[in-house]
């Protein structure tokens, strides 16, 4: 049994000179703790990524600065991976408090929009869920939403800077390429620091969960193909060490991301064999399909969960079809997959 502690364990963990891991208490059964980074400049601290904005959250970020001789008020700078909640919406609030800057990627424009713009008449996922075949699910996902707690629509503050294409940025004494590696969002980032052979990878690669593709507001066209276009723009990158969001920090980014490559190859093989065996919409696809690292049924799986499956199997699909492995057609406003004659 190993004696290194868990990877949520509180603190600000040595990843290299002058760089901690802080895991921050997230409130969901799954992800347990999201991680962010701080690395010491002669400025103060530049922190990649911000944590979700809760009272246990940000007493645990005081806690564990205050055990490398830092406070909060040393934030100078958030480089913010993405735009999901566990990630930037502490970087906005630290904003307020103190002054530091936030960076965020401009594809998370359309998203932050519509977050911070006015009350959505429907929300965006019912019609996801409508297309992909599941119009009960989508009545429950309403009801589930309706009864969620409400996050701070001002938590959805534009950032400072929009990240815009690759580029150099200047961290201290260190120089961080800023990677565009859209596909868990449109927007999603990496940040790499080639000499200290480091990659903070935000949800991008993940070293045991494979990151939810298709589960934003604003959507993208073909999130699985640009999450594999990202994967292969990584992997051409020197193998470096993997800094995740979500677990412990790993050995070889490269050797992840094969294995999240396979995975998805394995996946769009099985949904080509759902749609032969004459399954026609991604919500009847999804039912044909494992989910977890423990093989459950889709039946078995929460609204939240069962929702982001039945996106990701329609994100699947629309990749099959773009390719021309399966057909594709539009009835009603939803979404029909049908097999194509063998050449």
């Amino acid at each position: 049994m190993s004696d290194e502690p868990h990877w949520t364990e509180p603190g600000a963990h040595p990843v290299a000179d002058g760089i901690h891991r802080i895991p921050l208490p997230l409130p969901m059964d799954g992800l347990r703790a999201v991680n962010i980074y701080t690395v010491e400049t002669e400025e103060g601290l530049t922190v990649i990524d911000g944590g979700w904005a809760l009272e246990e959250s940000r007493s645990q970020l005081e806690k564990s600065l205050a055990t490398i001789g830092h406070r909060v008020q040393d934030i100078t700078r958030f480089l913010v991976t993405h735009v999901h909640r566990d990630h930037y919406t502490q970087a906005v609030a630290v904003r307020r408090e103190v002054g530091s800057h936030v960076s965020l990627g401009i594809g998370e424009r359309a998203t932050l929009d519509l977050v911070a713009g006015p009350t959505l008449e429907t929300d965006p996922t019912v019609h996801q869920l409508m297309r992909a075949g599941a119009p009960g699910l989508a009545r429950e996902w309403s009801s589930y939403v309706e009864g969620s707690e409400r996050s701070d629509a001002s938590l959805w503050e534009a950032p400072d800077t929009w990240l815009d294409g690759d580029h150099r940025i200047g961290v201290g004494s260190r120089t961080i390429d800023a990677v565009s590696t859209p596909g868990h969002t449109r927007g999603h980032f990496v940040f790499a620091d080639l000499d200290a052979g480091l990659l903070f990878a935000g949800d991008h690669v993940l070293p045991s969960i494979t990151p939810s593709i298709g589960f934003e507001l604003a959507h993208a066209a073909l999130p699985l193909g640009d999450f594999l276009t990202s994967l292969a723009k990584v992997r051409a990158m020197p193998d470096l060490r993997l800094l995740p969001a979500h677990g412990a920090v790993t050995g070889s980014v490269h050797a992840r991301v094969d294995e999240l490559v396979a995975h998805h190859e394995e996946r769009l093989r099985l949904c080509l064999e759902s749609v032969r065996a004459g399954r026609q919409t991604a919500y009847d696809v999804a039912t044909d399909l494992p989910w977890t690292r423990h093989a459950r049924r889709l039946v078995d799986l929460d609204v939240f969960n069962t929702a982001l499956a039945s996106m990701e199997t329609m994100a699947h699909l629309e990749l099959l079809a773009a390719q021309g492995r399966v057909g594709r057609s539009d009835t009603g406003g939803v979404l029909l997959y049908h097999p194509v004659p063998s050449s």
